[in-house]
């Protein structure tokens, strides 16, 4: 979060979520992502195998007034522009971009029927056509290379890049801090076992009956996101009838979401069901895995497949054109996800036909955008004083237990 304002802004979520509650909005309420930053959107792999493109992080996700993702997402845009260090006219028409898109897929949204809508996706037919659009023949070309890549992170790349063989069984890596594995005199292991246990148990009953063919062989703690640096993540290998059929999933901490404080309560008991519940609701496609379990302790936890095709582009290497379409596929994304579980008739009417939506949110994003740097000036300088502590601790499986206190802390 120390680079620069724009890494500042992808792991201060709660900060935007406080500053949003104090403005007027519209009432207009839909399933929020909570965090429609730019680096949340990406290509991944449905059940059915077909990669498509979504929004892919729903940590924060909790009703509320719809503009508030198109704002956090528009600023976003505004930030990484200036990260980029494009002028201030190419930065105004991106963010202007990505309000247009999502505006005018709301109004075609608006005049399908409600099955029609569930059902739309973003798929790679759809990434197709809208790279011709975009970018002809190099759009094409340069679509085909991030399928390709998206196609290569699947389960068989983590489990390459995470673990290795030693005397003929498979585990996790000894990486700290970023991976720390868990042996089997950890006290954690027990804990975990029974986590495992729990999850099985209350997965849909087609899930529950291929997971049960699974068993575990490993596990490990994996330093999570910038935004959920702190939280508890857990990674686990299973294996199905011989060494070449193996899965890993995640399991991660969910607690309550930014939002909540400026919108509704959490209508869920448990808060990896809320996570897990609004990403499907928002996501035309969701994984074959997704489950949430409390754990002995208390602690709430959601669980899905790592990788599987995941992909996102790397936006410092997004020239003007193509950070512009990227803005363009994006609201159109997020605009499906607010359709499929608010009513697209009414936030259509209230964009309406002209640009003066686009206009304000680009205008929000641009002043939005002062005031990220301007916090991030002080929160570097906190650094500076001693205020705020970086740095890297060092990380054990047993640091893990006693930095938590114990493991029913």
């Amino acid at each position: 979060m120390s680079v620069s304002p724009f890494t500042f802004y992808r792991g201060s979520a709660a900060v935007m979520a406080c500053d949003l509650g104090s403005m007027p909005n519209t009432g207009i309420a839909v399933q929020l992502c909570g965090d429609a930053h730019l680096s949340n959107f990406g290509l991944f792999a449905g059940q059915d195998r077909a990669v498509i493109f979504d929004v892919n992080d729903f940590d924060e996700t909790n009703p509320g007034p719809f503009e508030w993702d198109v704002m956090r997402l528009a600023a976003s845009f505004m930030l990484a522009a200036q990260d980029n260090a494009f002028t201030e006219q190419e930065a105004n028409d991106i963010t202007r971009l990505a309000a247009s898109s999502y505006r005018v897929a709301m109004a075609e949204y608006a005049g399908m029927s409600d099955l029609a809508i569930w059902y739309d996706r973003i798929s790679t037919e759809s990434l197709e056509q809208w790279a011709v659009q975009v970018g002809g023949e190099r759009g094409t070309k340069q679509l085909n290379k991030a399928i390709g890549k998206a196609q290569s992170r699947d389960g068989w790349s983590a489990i390459a890049k995470m673990t290795e063989v030693v005397d003929g069984n498979r585990q996790f890596l000894d990486q700290p801090p970023v991976l720390v594995r868990i042996t089997d005199g950890d006290d954690l292991h027990p804990w975990l076992d029974m986590l495992v246990d729990k999850y099985r148990s209350e997965l849909q009953n087609d899930r529950r009956e291929l997971i049960r063919r699974y068993r575990i062989v490993d596990f490990g703690h994996k330093v999570v996101g910038v935004g959920s640096v702190g939280l508890r993540a857990f990674v686990l290998l299973l294996q199905g009838r011989d060494e070449n059929d193996l899965l890993v999933l995640q399991a991660k901490e969910a607690v309550q979401s930014v939002l909540e404080p400026y919108t509704q309560s959490c209508v869920y008991e448990h808060q990896g069901e809320r996570v897990v519940e609004g990403q499907r609701l928002m996501q035309a496609a969701s994984d074959a895995f997704l489950g949430w379990v409390a754990a002995p302790n208390g602690r709430q936890f959601y669980v899905r497949q790592l990788r599987d095709m995941k992909w996102s582009p790397d936006i410092a290497k997004l020239p003007v054109a193509q950070l512009a379409a990227y803005a363009s596929l994006c609201g159109r994304t997020l605009a499906h996800g607010h359709a499929r579980s608010g009513d697209p008739v009414q936030i259509a009417a209230y964009l309406g036909r002209s640009e003066k939506f686009d206009v304000a949110i680009s205008d929000f994003a641009r002043s939005y955008s002062a005031q990220v740097s301007s916090d991030f000036a002080q929160y570097t300088a906190a650094i500076a004083d001693g205020r705020v502590v970086t740095g890297h601790a060092e990380v054990s499986g047993d640091h893990i237990i006693d930095r938590r206190q114990n493991v029913d802390d």
